[in-house]
């Protein structure tokens, strides 16, 4: 899959068959719209696109406002959603970058300088309720006049519903933000996981007597809090782990936001790897404790729990293997 931040330039421009969004999760509607736009490409003879932005528009506009709290809760970060896009069978994904400029441009502009000039689009599909342009000027009723005029096609994909609810990436935030993993699972089609490279911490948790592989999350994450987890990456098959996702309110006052893994019986270094922290309950929130001793057995209690989880688990599987 190739990749472009901002418009491809001339050498790399070629027809194409496109869809638009922040693809947030890449839940199973996302799934259902890139599979049509892939066997629209497939039919054509052309490559399957996606254009996505970053940062996410309501992010964009929550940081002009200057009150985050605006910005939607990110369920991926950029690897995770490219690794999905890819999974998908796409061809090219357009990262746009949404500054200023981009937010300011006309409907017709957006047509005529990105869709038509900038990436050559064949066929569109759009969910269908897509706004696009200045102000959210623009509907699907121009995109349609304007692919009579330019000579592509538009689709539209109405909702896909799991039951009586309408997948979204607002009801994966909430199902996350619950700890509902089972339910992320169905509205993601797979477990829910955060990838990133191994970094340096404080160390605060070896003198704990708890190391930890520490990933930074660059944003703020649709869940927080203390979480029993299984990590990729490390070994041949995943490894059992608890993990702290937050801000480490005990031991930091900056407010990072930071994923700590501890994993059981693990010695090696992994410094610099990509792992991805897969996740399977939630044990509690987060906390602010008085001192270290206390934030130490509160973890202790959390690693005692996790490994529950894992035996139960594993015999669980151990049981069902004999019959």
């Amino acid at each position: 899959m190739k990749v472009f931040r901002g418009l491809p330039n001339d050498r790399a421009r070629a027809p194409c068959a496109l869809t638009i969004g922040n693809f947030d999760g890449v839940h199973r509607g996302h799934q259902a719209l890139l599979a049509h736009v892939r066997g629209a490409a497939a039919e054509l003879g052309i490559e399957a696109a996606v254009m996505t932005f970053e940062p996410h528009p309501r992010e964009y506009f929550a940081r002009r406002m200057g009150d985050l709290s605006r910005a939607p809760a990110r369920i991926a970060n950029l690897r995770d959603k490219l690794g999905d896009l890819s999974n998908a069978g796409i061809d090219r994904v357009i990262v746009e970058h949404f500054n200023e400029h981009f937010a300011a441009q006309s409907p017709r502009d957006f047509i005529e300088h990105v869709l038509v000039d900038g990436l050559h689009v064949k066929w569109l599909m759009v969910g269908d309720d897509f706004r696009f342009g200045a102000r959210r000027a623009g509907d699907i009723a121009m995109l349609q006049e304007a692919g009579h005029a330019f000579g592509f096609q538009v689709e539209t994909l109405r909702a896909v519903m799991h039951g009586e609810r309408r997948i979204s990436s607002s009801a994966v935030r909430e199902a996350l933000a619950a700890g509902d993993f089972p339910a992320t699972q169905q509205l993601l089609g797979h477990p829910y996981a955060m990838s990133g490279h191994v970094i340096h911490g404080q160390k605060l948790g070896r003198t704990l007597g708890f190391p930890t592989l520490n990933l930074r999350v660059a944003h703020r994450p649709a869940l927080n809090g203390i979480f029993v987890v299984q990590v990729h990456g490390l070994a041949a098959g995943p490894l059992p782990a608890v993990a702290s996702l937050g801000v480490r309110p005990t031991v930091e006052d900056a407010g990072r936001m930071l994923l700590e893994v501890h994993v059981f019986d693990y010695q090696q270094s992994a410094y610099g790897k990509l792992v991805r922290v897969e996740f399977l309950e939630k044990l509690r929130n987060e906390e602010k404790y008085v001192d270290l001793p206390t934030l130490t057995d509160a973890i202790e209690r959390d690693a005692v729990q996790a490994r529950a989880y894992f035996a139960l688990r594993n015999g669980a599987l151990t049981a069902t293997d004999r019959i």
